[in-house]
């Protein structure tokens, strides 16, 4: 025999409370305002809902009972589950161990909820399956009074979906004493006992590939709407920066523009970016900041500069150079100090100056 369970009154709840936060309980206050045929009713009664003008609530099979405000008796009857239907949701129950875990756990599986929709269980109410009933004058459908102790019940669907199952026609304990008459499957192990995995010790790593290992192209096959050419080229210039990051331990983050140039010199992509292509071949992002930017360095880095030119022409006539920030322009050839500490060549072409070859240190070997 199912017994009716009670409920004490919610008391007033604090401004921003909201009905149903469970996926069933949303399911609940969804049938109840699907049915409404009155919006003005569903708000006040969710007023009445929150500012606690409902009084204890008692469950029982196919009954949501409680005496709301002036004294009404107000009713929400939702239809009994027969017992061929409650036969098929234990066997869906019975068929999946964690089902029971979940609803023990007062958690209402999706699956199995579809699964018994789909034995022809509806478990969830849909409109029209709440059927109100009160003693007010109100003609509403439901009324504010029906409509708050819905909306309150969503609250006690949240805590525990036994008060749903109660609902459809049977309590908690005569659904557990009904499956333990089932044969129900064994939980699986899960997992490898913490004892059992630390005496396996840890295994070796296995060795790094080579740093200088060559990229093996994707070879990906052709699908609509994907550019298969551009995919093996991001890869590949994936991998060319992670070599990058593995041998030099930096990685330095690029701008959009910065990475075209890279891809470009890499892949030989003709971007228009001929001069820069260039200078970033010869010295990554600081021989492309060296074409693209004049800066002053430090006066005592261009003394030492000056007298490396002059100890690399000893005996000879000294060059003459025009200097400017840290470009030394020599007659076709110039000299352009990089931020990394190297001196980078560049020869004119028409009005423009080009990248000439590798950078170095000395700026004398430059000078021929």
């Amino acid at each position: 025999m199912n017994a009716a369970r009670g409920f004490p009154a919610f008391p007033r709840q604090r401004a921003g409370a909201r009905f149903a936060t469970s996926w069933w309980g949303r399911a609940w206050i969804k049938a109840l305002e699907d049915t409404s045929l009155d919006q003005v009713m569903l708000q006040k009664g969710r007023a009445y809902a929150k500012t606690g003008q409902v009084g204890p609530i008692t469950v029982s099979p196919g009954r949501l009972a409680a005496v709301t405000e002036d004294e009404y008796d107000t009713v929400v009857h939702v239809e009994q589950l027969t017992d061929a239907e409650w036969e098929r949701f234990l066997d869906q129950v019975a068929a999946k161990a964690g089902h029971i875990a979940a609803l023990l756990d007062r958690d209402m599986p999706h699956d199995l909820v579809e699964a018994a929709e789909d034995a022809g269980v509806p478990l969830l109410p849909t409109v029209g399956d709440l059927e109100p009933g009160c003693a007010c004058p109100d003609w509403g459908h439901p009324c504010k009074h029906a409509a708050a102790l819905c909306y309150q019940a969503s609250w006690l669907l949240d805590g525990d979906p036994f008060v749903l199952l109660l609902l459809r026609g049977r309590g908690e304990q005569d659904l557990i004493e009904a499956l333990q008459q089932r044969d129900v499957p064994a939980a699986a192990p899960q997992g490898t006992p913490a004892a059992e995995a630390f005496a396996t010790g840890v295994p070796p790593l296995p060795a790094p590939p080579p740093l200088d290992a060559a990229f093996s192209p994707l070879g990906l096959e052709p699908a609509p709407g994907v550019d298969v050419a551009a995919l093996e080229v991001l890869a590949a210039s994936a991998a060319s920066r992670a070599r990058e990051l593995l041998t030099s331990g930096r990685l330095v983050t690029l701008t959009e523009y910065q990475d075209r140039v890279r891809m470009s010199a890499a892949f030989e992509l003709d971007l228009g970016l001929d001069a820069a292509v260039e200078a970033w071949r010869q010295g990554g992002i600081d021989g492309l900041d060296v074409l693209e930017s004049a800066w002053t360095p430090p006066r005592q880095v261009l003394a030492r500069a000056q007298a490396l030119l002059e100890s690399g022409r000893e005996g000879e006539r000294p060059v003459a150079v025009e200097a400017w920030r840290n470009r030394w322009t020599l007659g076709d050839l110039q000299l352009r100090y990089g931020r990394d500490g190297r001196w980078y060549p560049f020869e004119r072409r028409g009005d423009e100056w080009w990248p000439a070859g590798q950078p170095e240190r000395d700026p004398s070997v430059l000078v021929h």
